[in-house]
């Protein structure tokens, strides 16, 4: 039988256990996911690396918007992957890019250099550039283990077509992973027509908050769609209907 690795992108310490409890292989730890994911707390690393024994990848993202670092930001990335691996993580996710739309493949390498022995996931990053296939060829030199991407569409379905092209681009010199947008309604598609074997997602839900009294004159995000007494949370059965959703589809 055909398995499908699944990554799960978890955003507190209660999603990773609801990941592990759901039978994922993989988790991407992060803090705000709403700007796209940035590195969580050293406190919240340690604890999950506490609480969870499959892999763990915390992102490594000094901020949100664009992946056009500075020298401090920089200086800080280093550093994080620094305490990602005292802290006992299996590796690191992040992504590095020049103002021209390429990947920096001198910073990648010295990242991936100094997260050495642990694995470096380069990240959706990789659908901002000008040149996919450029990309791919410059992350695979930087030494990464794999590519988080969507087919630089704003959904993995959506760009599953380019996923299939990565997928025979790279011929196994490295992994390509699909995300964004992957739930257990389009799953078994997009492992049938993008050729991915790993898949990340949230299989998030909102949770509804335990407060009882709730301003109604303030709000404190304003985000349209987001709850705003809601607390996102993978759930664990999500996470096992992804599994199925995809390998039912791979051993048809």
């Amino acid at each position: 039988m055909k398995k499908i690795t699944l990554e799960i992108c978890a955003a507190s310490v209660a999603s990773c256990i609801a990941a592990q409890e759901g039978g994922a292989d993989r988790i991407e730890l992060c803090d705000n996911l709403l700007e796209g994911g940035t590195t969580p707390g050293y406190a919240t690393i340690l604890t999950a690396r506490e609480k969870v024994r499959i892999a763990l990848y915390p992102i490594i993202r000094p901020r949100g918007g664009d992946f056009l670092y500075d020298d401090i930001e920089f200086a800080i990335m280093k550093k994080d992957i620094l305490l990602c691996k005292q802290a006992g993580c299996d590796g690191v996710v992040t992504g590095l890019l020049t103002a021209d739309g390429k990947v920096d493949k001198e910073r990648t390498r010295e990242l991936v250099e100094l997260a050495w022995p642990m694995g470096v996931t380069f990240h959706r990053a990789f659908d901002m550039t000008a040149n996919a296939f450029e990309a791919l060829e410059d992350v695979i030199d930087a030494g990464c283990e794999r590519i988080l991407t969507s087919g630089q569409k704003n959904t993995a379905p959506e760009g599953a077509q380019l996923l299939a092209e990565l997928v025979k681009k790279a011929d196994g010199r490295i992994i390509i992973m699909a995300g964004s947008g992957v739930r257990a309604n389009n799953v078994a598609e997009l492992a049938k027509t993008s050729s991915v074997t790993e898949f990340h997602t949230t299989a998030k839900t909102y949770i509804d908050s335990r407060m009882q009294y709730r301003n109604p004159d303030v709000s404190m995000g304003g985000i349209p769609g987001v709850p705003e007494y809601g607390i996102a949370v993978t759930q664990a059965e999500q996470v096992k209907l992804i599994r199925q959703e995809a390998e039912s589809a791979l051993n048809a």
